[in-house]
């Protein structure tokens, strides 16, 4: 391996590899696979990038600074935690609920008012496990497909969402995802389009206040717009480019210039 720069930053996930002010290492679960080198860079950074849900608490425990926080690792991909943590913090979510047991399941959405939405959610993302429930047997889908806790979500009658990224402290990009006709879901992974209109700014000052509260500093948050009033719908650690290079916004010159400024 190159030496290394000694202003270079060190990541060992690959989200950063193709910056030029970094050197990515890689992830070994076991820190003795590192050649000796290697692990005294790690030991000695004074900051490791994108260090993967396994070292993130290991660094943090140690004391090491890291980029993303370690709330970020224990919120990617579990809308359980992120809907209790925003229900705990008062930021306005569409009225959700959380069932365990099989049979519980199946009473408690009887009570509920069709259409609604049910939800895998934990390990899903790109508007796949979302499931539009109108009746009693699109219902019995929902739970043969999923046998965890299930994931009530009120319906808002939408056809647009605004896609918040925020990097470090302030949001990077903003755009609106517009479902495609017939469909419920706005993922782009699921037909929806980009739209570079603009994003109103009360959206990305609640996209910002609720990564800041949350301790997320690396975050797609996911806002949506109904009766004149904005609902976070779940945060993606996971998010995709596509909005950056529908913007003709080059995501790896960006993430360059943050390290170096200080900011991330």
């Amino acid at each position: 391996m190159a030496a290394a720069s000694p202003k270079a930053a060190v990541a060992l996930g690959a989200r950063l590899r193709s910056c030029r002010n970094v050197i990515t290492l890689g992830v070994r679960t076991n820190f003795d696979d590192y050649p000796p080198d290697e692990a005294q860079m790690i030991l000695s950074a004074e900051k490791i990038y994108y260090p993967s849900a396994f070292y993130a608490d290991l660094l943090d425990a140690m004391g090491k600074p890291i980029f993303p926080s370690c709330h970020n690792y224990k919120f990617a991909q579990d809308k359980i935690k992120q809907t209790a943590l925003f229900r705990m913090l008062g930021i306005p979510h569409p009225y959700t609920l959380v069932y365990h047991g099989r049979r519980h399941r199946r009473e408690r959405a009887e009570a509920l008012s069709y259409p609604f939405i049910a939800k895998v959610p934990r390990g899903s993302a790109m508007g796949l496990g979302v499931f539009l429930i109108r009746n009693l047997d699109d219902l019995d889908r929902y739970l043969a497909a999923w046998e965890g806790p299930a994931y009530f979500q009120a319906y808002l009658p939408i056809d647009r969402d605004i896609r918040v990224v925020v990097i470090g402290k302030k949001a990077a990009h903003a755009y609106w995802r517009v479902a495609a006709d017939g469909e419920y879901r706005t993922n782009v992974a699921r037909g929806g389009r980009i739209s570079l209109a603009p994003v109103p700014a009360p959206a990305v000052a609640l996209a910002e206040e609720t990564a800041r509260r949350c301790g997320w500093n690396d975050v797609g948050i996911d806002i949506c717009r109904h009766e004149d009033r904005y609902y976070v719908l779940e945060a993606n650690m996971k998010y995709g480019r596509e909005g950056f290079r529908a913007a003709g916004l080059d995501y790896i010159l960006l993430m360059e210039r943050l390290i170096e400024n200080g900011d991330i």
